[in-house]
């Protein structure tokens, strides 16, 4: 729970990995928008993390809404209208009539707004003002159920990035992300850091590869301030697609090294099960390798110590 407010149950401090929170890669809750919602909340309780996962999912539910209710002290992340159903179940808590607080929610929710008729009667049930003027402001509201599936999956997945971080790590790389900058990762932290300094720079110029790059290198960043290290790919520890477990190291896939595709990756694993490549033509040949590809292995030393050629030997005959 502690990682929605602060990230030192993974060990790491707010400047090493750049966010106030630990939530980086959970889902729902690792984007700008949502980490900046717990900054300002600051939530505890499961109750709380339900309400950030309907404003965060609503229309003109939080910004100019209930941010500004928690900002000058009117309501709290606990009181303020989170989840379509809150409408219904805190409009009868108050003794409104339960038929009249389905009706309302209903129209809340779809932002039909409230009618006449039902703002006076809200006014007669002494509802406070600021709950009115805030369901008057909704467009669309998320479903508490949806919030409740949102915020378990969070939890879970939490859970591994706090007490089995490889197993975190080597999930989301393999499953969550498709771009990457593993020369930088394999650097180490100073590298990634520069890396992540050069997309920041970028501003709005970024493409949206630029961005989803910077989220993979913002893990990336975290995974190092906590011990753990990049390798370069492996000709014969690699998979095609997954990253592998090595002791504190995570082996990048070949799919992670640009202009190497799926079914080149998956033919580099059929090769070399056969037998090992004796040359950068034979990688080339058997695992229809691009010389592009070749190019790039060997300057970042996956190739060191294989010749360029096959080299045939008096003694083969």
């Amino acid at each position: 729970m502690s990682l929605f407010t602060s990230p030192k149950a993974l060990g790491v401090t707010e400047e090493q990995i750049f966010s106030k929170t630990g939530t980086l890669g959970l889902p729902e809750f690792g984007t700008n928008f949502v980490r900046g919602m717990l900054e300002e909340t600051q939530p505890h309780n499961y109750s709380e993390l339900l309400q950030i996962s309907g404003l965060s999912h609503g229309t003109d539910v939080w910004l100019g809404n209930a941010n500004e209710l928690i900002e000058n002290g009117t309501a709290t992340i606990g009181t303020v209208i989170g989840t379509r159903d809150k409408i219904m179940t805190d409009l009868i808590n108050w003794g409104f009539p339960a038929a009249d607080a389905f009706n309302v929610m209903e129209k809340v929710r779809k932002g039909k707004g409230i009618t006449d008729d039902y703002q006076v009667q809200l006014r007669e049930a002494k509802i406070p003002e600021w709950y009115i003027q805030s369901m008057l402001k909704i467009k669309y509201m998320f479903p508490r159920a949806h919030a409740a599936a949102y915020v378990l999956m969070a939890l879970r997945i939490a859970y591994f990035k706090v007490y089995f971080p490889m197993i975190y790590y080597a999930t989301y790389f393999s499953v969550r992300a498709d771009q990457f900058d593993i020369v930088a990762m394999s650097r180490g932290k100073n590298a990634t850091k520069e890396a992540l300094k050069r997309l920041r720079a970028l501003g709005n110029d970024a493409t949206v590869g630029d961005k989803n790059l910077l989220t993979v290198l913002e893990m990336a960043n975290e995974a190092l301030e906590r011990g753990i290290t990049f390798s370069m790919v492996d000709l014969y520890k690699s998979e095609a697609n997954e990253w592998v477990i090595d002791g504190d190291t995570l082996i990048p896939p070949f799919s992670a090294v640009p202009s190497l595709g799926e079914n080149v990756a998956k033919q580099i694993i059929v090769a070399r099960q056969d037998k090992p490549f004796l040359s950068k033509e034979d990688l080339k040949k058997r695992g229809k390798v691009s010389q592009t590809v070749i190019d790039y292995l060997t300057q970042n030393s996956v190739l060191d110590g294989m010749p360029d050629e096959n080299q045939l030997s008096l003694f083969d005959f």
